[in-house]
């Protein structure tokens, strides 16, 4: 029996697969941890900051103007390096976009980077 949770791929708008998700994990296409997402289908950063939500297509999406601001939340224990497969599923057909809807991994894909990068991570003083 094989216990291993599914890998779901996350497209761009364009139909490219940038991150999957071993829930509730994300990983970038190295294997690296670039985020978590919530029961809710919510998207954070691995430092905590919301960064979108993730649809039903699967995408990360955001509005453009954020209404209230999210807290940040302890994000779960650093998972293992994941290792993704050479080749994914193509994207199924995707719904239209509104003009207060972004697309994060092709608008901001630095908003989900990994633990050793990033603007918002602390300083080493």
């Amino acid at each position: 029996m094989d216990n291993r949770k599914p890998l779901i791929p996350i497209y761009t708008s364009r139909g490219d697969v940038e991150v999957f998700l071993v829930y509730p994990h994300l990983f970038n296409l190295q294997g690296e941890w670039v985020g978590f997402v919530t029961p809710e289908r919510e998207v954070y950063s691995v430092l905590g900051f919301y960064v979108g939500y993730l649809n039903r297509d699967p995408r990360i999406l955001r509005k453009r103007v954020l209404e209230i601001t999210r807290p940040r939340l302890e994000p779960a224990a650093r998972p293992s390096k994941v290792y993704p497969p050479a080749t994914f599923p193509l994207a199924p057909l995707m719904s239209e976009l509104y003009q207060d809807t972004m697309d994060i991994l092709l608008e901001e894909p630095e908003r989900l980077h990994t633990l050793d990068a990033g603007d918002l991570r602390e300083d080493l003083d």
